[in-house]
């Protein structure tokens, strides 16, 4: 049996949020009935061109999810904004999971599905298209939006390594 939800839960740590991706829970059938475990996904970015995500298991819900904030934290990575976009269109792929991000002209918002429109989001950018191709599963989307956040580089890092 297992369940998955979303959760809206949010705080503020010194000038990071902490966000609650999703949860899903797991269950083992032993000898004495059912035990439960959980996995947690948690995203942590300041808004400002740094973001992070941690997954995490535990027994208990709250002890996933002070694991997967720790990790979110510890693994944080900064990337390259042009204004309030991308600098330029990155296709990324991470297992079954596809995605497509486009620079948007000004005030066009953040038009992304539901786990990319949060990475975006957290991540401080206002103004991109992405388009998801695939796989649905989160840990996997989040992950081909993190790997696609890497592979951007600014316009100064192109003509530098051009030469230009």
């Amino acid at each position: 049996m297992s369940k998955s939800h979303d959760s809206k839960k949010e705080k503020a740590n010194s000038e990071t949020t902490e966000k609650v991706l999703h949860i899903n829970r797991c269950s083992k059938v032993v000898k004495g009935g059912r035990k439960f475990s959980f996995s947690a996904l948690i995203l942590c970015g300041d808004g400002k061109g740094r973001i992070g995500f941690g997954f995490a298991k535990a027994n208990e819900l709250t002890d996933a999810i002070r694991k997967g904030g720790e990790a979110a934290r510890k693994h944080m990575i900064a990337y390259p904004k042009e204004g309030n976009t991308i600098p330029h269109e990155v296709i990324a792929e991470w297992d079954g999971a596809s995605l497509l991000l486009k620079p948007a002209p000004d005030g066009a918002g953040v038009i992304a599905g539901s786990k990319v429109r949060a990475v975006l989001e957290m991540a401080g950018i206002k103004d991109v298209m992405a388009k998801s191709y695939g796989s649905a599963n989160p840990i996997n989307q989040v992950k081909a939006t993190f790997k696609a956040l890497s592979m951007l580089r600014s316009r100064e890092k192109i003509k530098q390594t051009r030469g230009i």
